[in-house]
């Protein structure tokens, strides 16, 4: 069975940081692209990091410069480093490996920024 389990969510005030961990079980993370979502209310999920094996980093617009994210292979973990958080980054925050046709997503871990 195939878990991905997000954790490290939580209430941060802006400007604040948090870090977010994806522990996957069930896959080896080395073959995947992984990378993490976010979903606001009302609004449409969407792609805020992703990292190849290689590894190869890509970003939103609206997180260059403040997010970073990384792997971990040997300990079949992603992570997502997010600095000078914003209001506007409050959400549920998924991760999600694709690998082929092979798609897998996490529960979710909520971030909420206010002060």
């Amino acid at each position: 069975q195939v878990q991905l389990v997000e954790s490290g969510g939580g209430l941060v005030q802006p400007g604040g940081s948090l870090k977010l961990s994806c522990v996957a079980s069930g896959i080896d993370i080395a073959l995947y692209v992984m990378e993490w979502y976010r979903q606001a209310p009302g609004k449409q999920r969407e792609l805020v990091a992703s990292i190849t094996g290689h590894p190869y980093a890509t970003y939103a617009d609206s997180v260059q410069g403040r997010f970073v994210i990384s792997r971990d292979n040997a300990k079949n973990t992603v992570f997502l480093q997010m600095n000078d958080l914003k209001p506007e980054d409050a959400a549920v925050y998924y991760c999600h490996g694709d690998y082929y046709s092979k798609t897998y997503w996490g529960q979710g871990t909520q971030v909420t920024v206010s002060s």
